[in-house]
């Protein structure tokens, strides 16, 4: 057994099952991605630790990936099924796309660095059910749509109504909605009618880029 087998095995039992996360094909899919093999280099020692992680190249904006426990735990509310097409917003280095991978029968990732989104697709081309896009996470990725799940990556400071567009009816989105304090993990549902909410807990993530707050006119 490699190091980063034990620390990928201490990391689901210290880090994700303690966070209620009891779906086994979550589990099984946190335990079968190598997280290592998305984070530079010089940030391999750290991969498995309960922190988000900076994976874009030095001198650019912020892209990390999320912590493994929130990202289980939304994955468990979204409910993936073997034959669900999803998007998977904001994908930075392709961690998140490549776990959904697992989940999914479809996955199509975007993500808005142009750098990274080649360094995800690199990351992501031994996966034949995994397509990544650059795009900027408020367009979301109508051409492969509509989707039964939508997962993003991080968190919005407001509501991602383009991405609501994009589902299918009784579709789910899941992430971080920091549109007030605290910011918490939210479950927004498709129904013919309108769209549902469900606060599934309190979270925090980096914010993704254009999906921040809208600033306040001031007289």
């Amino acid at each position: 057994m490699s190091d980063f087998t034990a620390l990928r095995r201490t990391m689901v039992d210290c880090q994700v099952r303690p966070s209620d996360v009891t779906d086994l094909r979550v589990i099984d899919a946190m335990l079968a991605v190598p997280r290592e093999r998305f984070v530079p280099d010089n940030k391999r020692a750290i991969a498995y630790l309960d922190m988000d992680i900076d994976v874009a190249a030095q001198g650019q904006a912020k892209r990390c990936l999320i912590q493994p426990a929130l990202l289980a735990r939304m994955l468990q509310a979204a409910d993936i099924s073997e034959t669900d097409r999803v998007l998977v917003v904001g994908c930075a280095s392709g961690y998140s796309a490549a776990v959904v991978a697992r989940l999914a029968g479809e996955v199509f990732a975007t993500e808005s660095d142009g750098e990274l989104a080649a360094t995800a697709k690199a990351n992501l081309a031994g996966l034949s059910n995994v397509t990544v896009t650059a795009a900027a996470p408020a367009d979301g990725d109508p051409a492969h749509g509509p989707y039964d799940v939508i997962v993003l990556d991080g968190a919005t400071e407001r509501e991602p109504e383009a991405l609501y567009g994009q589902l299918k009816m009784g579709g789910r989105l899941v992430g971080v909605f920091a549109t007030r304090r605290p910011s918490r993990a939210t479950l927004v549902t498709r129904s013919p009618a309108d769209f549902g909410s469900r606060v599934l807990f309190d979270a925090s993530a980096p914010v993704l880029a254009g999906l921040e707050r809208r600033p306040a006119f001031v007289f």
